[in-house]
C-alpha cells in the first residue's frame, strides 16, 4: 500500500478521514493547539457556516487543511488563525472556497508541494467572493526547492477577493523552506 505523506500534527481538533457525501454546518473550533480541521481522503464534503478562532500569534494553527480529497467545499465561513486559514496539500482536487472571511493568519495557501516522491497534483481550485484581512499573505502557492518530483498545481481560479492590510496579496514561492531545513538547489514545476 502506498504511504500517504499528508502533514498531520499530533494535535488536531477535528479530523475528517475518508468521509463521503457529507455536510458539516455551524461548528466552532476555538484555540486549537495545532491544526483545527484536517481533511484526508474525503469525497464530496461541504463545510458551511464554520467559525475557526485562534490567536494571531499561535503557531501551526491552520484553520482547515485538505489533503488527498476530491470535491471539498468551504462556504460562508470565518477563519481567524495564527497560520493558514485554508491550506491545500497534495491530491486536493475540485476544491471550492466561497464567501469565506480569512484573517488574521497567513491567508489561503496551496502547498507546500514537492517534498515527497509520491505526491499527487492539486487540480481544479476555485476561490471566490472571499475577504482576506490582516494577514501575512493573501493567496499563496508554495513548493519546496530541490524536490524529488515536480509539485504540480493546475486549473486554479481566484476571483472577487477583497484584501485589506495584507502584506503579500499574491505570492508564488518555489523555494519554500521553513526553518531553513532544505536544499535550495533545484526547482519544482508550477503550471497554470
Amino acid at each position: 500500500m502506498e504511504k500517504i505523506h499528508n502533514f498531520r500534527p499530533s494535535l488536531i481538533s477535528l479530523r475528517f478521514d475518508f468521509i463521503t457525501n457529507s455536510i458539516v454546518r455551524g461548528i466552532t473550533s476555538l484555540d486549537s493547539k495545532n491544526f483545527h480541521v484536517n481533511i484526508l481522503g474525503c469525497n464530496n464534503l461541504t463545510f458551511q457556516g464554520v467559525n475557526i478562532i485562534a490567536p494571531e500569534d499561535s503557531p501551526n494553527t491552520d484553520g482547515i487543511h485538505i489533503g488527498r480529497s476530491i470535491g471539498i467545499s468551504i462556504l460562508k465561513s470565518r477563519i481567524a488563525t495564527g497560520d493558514d486559514c485554508i491550506s491545500l496539500g497534495d491530491g486536493s482536487k475540485q476544491v471550492k472556497v466561497a464567501n469565506v472571511t480569512c484573517g488574521p493568519g497567513h491567508g489561503i495557501s496551496i502547498g507546500s508541494l514537492g517534498k515527497y516522491t509520491n505526491e499527487e497534483p492539486v487540480d481544479d481550485v476555485e476561490v471566490k467572493n472571499c475577504t482576506i484581512m490582516n494577514t501575512t499573505n493573501g493567496v499563496r502557492i508554495k513548493t519546496w526547492p530541490s524536490s524529488p518530483v515536480a509539485g504540480i498545481a493546475t486549473n486554479m481560479h481566484f476571483s472577487d477577493i477583497t484584501m485589506v492590510n495584507v502584506s503579500n496579496p499574491i505570492l508564488i514561492d518555489q523555494e519554500y523552506c521553513p526553518w531553513n531545513q532544505c536544499n535550495r538547489e533545484g526547482v519544482c514545476s508550477l503550471t497554470n
